[in-house]
């Protein structure tokens, strides 16, 4: 039987964020099939995974799920995954207030 594992979630406060990128939580330690990116700052952010080009957007108070093996065989076809040792950065577009900036990752 199949099953779905949780990672430890990554968090960035709002203080440790900035107009720099600045590391979100520990490196992964799996394969990662899905995350999830929830920014309950009052800042629009931006994410990246590569620590030199902007990727992904999030809008201040909203979420982005990505799912890089949806339809996919896992059994067959582990390459739909960020690899183990993935770091993901953030830095604001706009300023953050308070709370923080959270990234979820599933195996």
């Amino acid at each position: 039987m199949s099953q779905v594992f949780a990672e430890d979630v990554k968090t960035l406060a709002a203080a440790g964020i900035s107009g720099a990128y600045a590391t979100v939580g520990a490196a992964t330690t799996s394969n990662v099939r899905i995350i999830l990116i929830s920014n309950a700052t009052q800042g629009d952010m931006m994410i990246t995974w590569d620590n030199s080009r902007d990727m992904i957007p999030i809008m201040a108070g909203s979420f982005a799920l990505l799912d890089f093996s949806a339809n996919m065989f896992p059994d067959r076809e582990d390459f739909y995954v960020l690899p183990v040792g993935t770091q993901f950065y953030c830095k604001q577009l706009t300023a953050p207030v308070d709370k923080a900036l959270y990234i979820s990752c599933f195996y």
